[in-house]
């Protein structure tokens, strides 16, 4: 048997096959070796169905027209001016990109030369937690070797780790009655400070994802008490979250609606 073609494809070969970096021979020939590859082509269908699922994030903001005020303040300067070009050539890719990072919101409301209501600000921030925290899930959940920074064999230290760097005390749920274990979890960035991703896993090999951290400080005026359970479907994948006193949970999954509401409700009583 030939060894090129029964030679496992390696990280590079799969992200250039995934990121179509290769053609004619170079391609045919790397498309051969997949075929011998079960294990290459499971990843090969995780990355593309993950890269599907980013590039779909938002994907009504790459028809919206850029705000007339922001062509306004462009013509202010040269240097304005370069940056509205960058936003015509991007158009809604770019702003996309920054809503899941929760800064397309404040964005917007600054060209308009105006603020939000607080009650809309406070909306806005709890939506950009929810959009954050789907996002997380889709980019760490395919990892085969790197799903998690610490795992649950040091999960003392884990939780230790994650509570000082969020700001308060954390706990991880036990969701073992609920077929899910814990893999383990990680440090991620926030708009209001340091987030933190536990990561579970049942028998079938689905993961859930409990994303957790400091909201958007309350504007003045607004109701501070907890907010109850809200469910997003539009986002890169199903999640609930809620908001108690400032600090937001989401609990995001490949699963039924109900599967996941019955988990959240779990989460929620040990929490």
């Amino acid at each position: 048997m030939d060894r090129t073609l029964s030679a496992p494809l390696t990280e590079d070969e799969i992200h250039a096959l995934v990121d179509g970096q290769l053609a004619g021979a170079a391609l045919a020939a790397l498309q051969a070796r997949l075929a011998q590859d079960p294990a290459a082509q499971a990843v090969v269908l995780q990355w593309q169905q993950q890269r599907k699922a980013l590039r779909g994030l938002h994907q009504h903001v790459l028809a919206e027209p850029a705000p007339a005020t922001l062509l306004t303040a462009a013509q202010h300067s040269a240097a304005s001016q370069q940056e509205i070009n960058q936003w015509w050539r991007w158009g809604g890719m770019a702003a996309g990109v920054l809503l899941a990072f929760g800064v397309g919101w404040f964005s917007n409301t600054a060209w308009q030369g105006g603020s939000p209501s607080p009650a809309l600000a406070k909306a806005r921030a709890e939506q950009d937690f929810a959009r954050q925290a789907g996002l997380a899930h889709v980019v760490y959940s395919p990892e085969l070797r790197h799903p998690v920074e610490v795992s649950a064999a040091e999960q003392e230290h884990l939780v230790q780790w994650l509570s000082k760097r969020v700001g308060r005390p954390l706990k991880v749920p036990h969701l073992t009655e609920q077929g899910y274990e814990l893999m383990g979890g990680r440090l991620l960035p926030g708009e209001a400070g340091a987030r933190a991703q536990f990561m579970f896993q049942n028998a079938a090999g689905t993961r859930i994802t409990l994303y957790l951290g400091a909201v958007e400080k309350t504007p003045a005026g607004t109701d501070a008490r907890e907010t109850g359970f809200n469910f997003v479907a539009d986002g890169p994948i199903p999640s609930f979250y809620w908001i108690d006193q400032g600090f937001g949970y989401a609990l995001a999954g490949p699963v039924p609606r109900e599967t996941l509401m019955q988990l959240a409700q779990a989460v929620y009583r040990q929490l």
